[in-house]
């Protein structure tokens, strides 16, 4: 009687332990981003344009929550295998489809949104007066946010902030695809006169709808190696134009990214 009491007792222990150890694996991919994720990843520098061979890529493991729906899974290597590159890649960057020169026609706006974002079209420049340096900047490609404008009533003086930084163009004017083919390049300057598409949050469209409001927008293209923000940039005043030592100190600036950047509704005055 003991004997098979000791049996059932082991056999309980055994399977406390196999429902344990399922339990702590699950609660480690839970909080490690959930199941792991094939992806392809570029291995070796590579120029624009330049066509994708087997040797120019590897995988790598990636938690599902940080798999952007824009990533290639390496599943599908066959399919990009002899496509040409739209922008610059560099080694350890996961390949996303919107870093190949696809010849199809334009995507639908809606399936390049990614979980939790939203397409918030903007008329930003590039430093000039109108929309027409944004013909340079392509789908695909990150830019920082500043806002220029006056201050509350009886304070006329501009400033300038850093609204969003590393934000994703997901398109210029109508396109869609990050590389631009003839036609679109022959267009008549009036065609070329784009408004960007930006994917947001919806806090994020929120303060960039108030910066519009009040004010002028202008976008910085960022490089495509480089995924850092950078904290605590205060706002720029007009005054600073004339302020010597204000200039001086605006360049002594670290420009090393240092983690996200927190961005609330109140920082617009």
């Amino acid at each position: 009687m003991n004997k098979r009491a000791f049996l059932i007792s082991l056999v309980m222990a055994l399977l406390g332990t196999a429902l344990l150890l399922l339990y702590l694996r699950k609660f480690e991919r839970d909080v490690s981003g959930g199941e792991l994720v094939e992806l392809l990843m570029v291995q070796k520098p590579l120029e624009r344009g330049k066509v994708l061979t087997e040797d120019m890529l590897t995988t790598r493991s990636v938690p599902l929550a940080y798999v952007e729906d824009r990533a290639i899974k390496a599943a599908e290597r066959s399919k990009v295998l002899g496509l040409q590159t739209s922008v610059a890649l560099y080694p350890q960057q996961t390949l996303m489809w919107t870093d190949l020169a696809i010849t199809t026609e334009d995507r639908d706006l809606s399936s390049l949104i990614q979980p939790g974002k939203r397409a918030i079209a903007v008329r930003a420049s590039t430093g000039q007066d109108d929309t027409r340096g944004n013909q340079l900047i392509r789908p695909g490609d990150y830019v920082d946010v500043i806002a220029t404008f006056h201050g509350n009533a009886g304070d006329s003086e501009q400033s300038s902030a850093v609204l969003l930084q590393r934000v994703l163009v997901l398109a210029v004017g109508t396109e869609t695809q990050a590389a631009s083919d003839a036609k679109t390049r022959d267009e008549p300057s009036w065609k070329r006169d784009k408004q960007l598409t930006l994917s947001l949050s919806l806090p994020e469209a929120q303060l960039l709808s108030l910066a519009s409001e009040r004010g002028r927008l202008s976008v910085a293209v960022r490089p495509p190696n480089d995924p850092g923000t950078l904290d605590d940039l205060p706002d720029l005043k007009a005054s600073a134009l004339l302020d010597t030592k204000a200039r001086a100190d605006v360049q002594r600036r670290p420009t090393t990214p240092q983690g996200p950047v927190r961005i609330e509704a109140s920082n617009i005055r």
